[in-house]
């Protein structure tokens, strides 16, 4: 059997429909899936029988409770129209399984709340000026248990202090890391490597750059395949921000590059900067720069970002989350990182960043700092910063503000619509909510204080 990967065309003709690629590769149920502005995925699980008719257009799902993606319960149906290129079989999961990446339209126009259709139309933006974008992403999280009281456990109980890069570690969890890399492998993103994390009981697995609507698609898929695998071993994956206090937390660190066809804009022998980078490339740097605070709530969305965000130290004697939105050369503690003229590293991502949403708002911020030539001065030295670089919100609540200030940013985003407003909007409830339960820290702090 031949399988079609994610975002391949060359294996089966592209002509064929939805429900000949499944025959052809023995498929018999398809997940249907999109996500939330939150990342949580949806999905139905559709009998390859009714694949004609996932493909017209008649899998409906009521948005409201599908999750945060401007429905209310009065609205019409969200309907999944699936783009064909996503479509991959995934029989290390189910045999007989495929998953295809939807979006969402609503009376028959693509619902401009939906993440892929941001990224999408940020890409339009993009293609407007002739240019097109590449991302990588690496995906970091943590293997869990609980314990006999119900506490969160590191799923190796053997993982102690100091773990980065530790082959022992690696080797205990040998068989949940190379059943993700041989999946990542089948679907033909070419996983490179798979490492020990900082903190105990924290792994990233890596796989190759691509366009960025396929790197968004994929991120999306391999969290879902992570989660799956590690839970046929009995054990919980997670990509919230920090788990631990003590330890440190989970980033999506983003690579992105620009090209105009075939050629990289981002590369300069010229740059006296000493960087490699051309003066787009800088006006790109500078634009994102410029945006960094109100791009927080899309990098780090969730309350637990913010304890990431403001950790001064962990059990490994380091943490790597920027606090301030200053860039320079191959240095891992900037906001943006340059390892090399081809690209550059965004680093305030964390787990619960929603890929297209991250990727979509940051392409749109540089872009913003391309069309009007901005310069984001010289770069800083390692552990530096300026007085002019802006620091990064502090809690949700602070970014928020932030995003609510940022009219540009909002504007890139809303397509008509107040698609930002909206998510600040869920945001801030989302905080409230957690400001307004009692946590175990204030009775420890005020029970009998007073």
């Amino acid at each position: 059997m031949t399988l079609t990967t994610l975002h391949d065309t060359d294996t089966v003709p592209t002509t064929l429909s939805l429900k000949e690629r499944a025959l052809a590769d023995d498929v018999r149920f398809i997940l249907a899936l999109f996500v939330d502005m939150n990342g949580k995925p949806c999905a139905k699980l559709v009998p390859v029988s009714a694949a004609d008719e996932l493909e017209g257009g008649a899998l409906g799902f009521a948005g409201f409770a599908a999750g945060l993606v401007g429905q209310k319960p009065h609205d019409p149906d969200l309907i999944a129209i699936p783009d064909l290129a996503s479509y991959t079989p995934v029989p290390f999961i189910r045999e007989g399984l495929a998953i295809v990446h939807c979006d969402p339209h609503v009376n028959g126009e693509l619902w401009p709340f939906a993440p892929r259709v941001i990224l999408k139309r940020a890409l339009e933006r993009l293609a407007e000026r002739g240019l097109s974008s590449k991302v990588g992403a690496e995906v970091e999280y943590f293997l869990l248990d609980k314990d006999e009281d119900g506490r969160l456990v590191t799923a190796d109980r053997r993982d102690g202090e100091r773990a980065c890069y530790d082959a022992r570690g690696l080797t205990r969890m040998y068989e949940h890391l190379t059943a993700v890399s041989d999946a990542m492998n089948q679907l033909g993103w070419a996983n490179y490597a798979n490492d020990h994390e900082d903190a105990s009981g924290q792994f990233e697995q890596n796989f190759a750059y691509d366009d960025a609507l396929v790197t968004a698609d994929r991120v999306i898929t391999l969290r879902y395949l992570i989660n799956v695998l590690a839970e046929q071993r009995g054990m919980t994956a997670t990509f919230m921000p920090k788990p631990f206090t003590e330890r440190t937390g989970s980033g999506l660190h983003l690579h992105l590059s620009l090209w105009d066809g075939d050629a990289p804009v981002f590369p300069s022998s010229t740059d006296v900067r000493g960087l490699g980078l051309s003066d787009t490339a800088y006006s790109f740097i500078a634009g994102v720069l410029d945006h960094a605070s109100g791009l927080q709530l899309f990098l780090a969305p969730s309350v637990n970002s913010y304890k990431r965000r403001g950790a001064t130290t962990s059990a490994s004697g380091a943490t790597w989350s920027p606090r301030k939105a200053t860039y320079g050369g191959n240095d891992r503690t900037h906001f943006i990182r340059v390892p090399d003229g081809n690209r550059i590293e965004l680093r305030a991502g964390d787990g619960s960043a929603n890929p297209y949403l991250a990727i979509a708002t940051t392409l749109l911020a540089g872009l913003e700092g391309i069309e009007r030539a901005a310069d984001p001065g010289d770069p800083c030295g390692p552990g530096e910063s300026r007085e002019t670089s802006a620091e990064l919100p502090r809690t949700l609540l602070h970014a928020v503000e932030e995003l609510r200030r940022d009219q540009t940013l909002l504007d890139a985003v809303n397509a008509g619509r107040d698609v930002g407003t909206y998510f600040a909007d869920a945001k801030e409830d989302e905080f409230l909510r957690w400001h307004n339960t009692v946590s175990d820290w204030e009775i420890d702090h005020y029970l009998t204080a007073y």
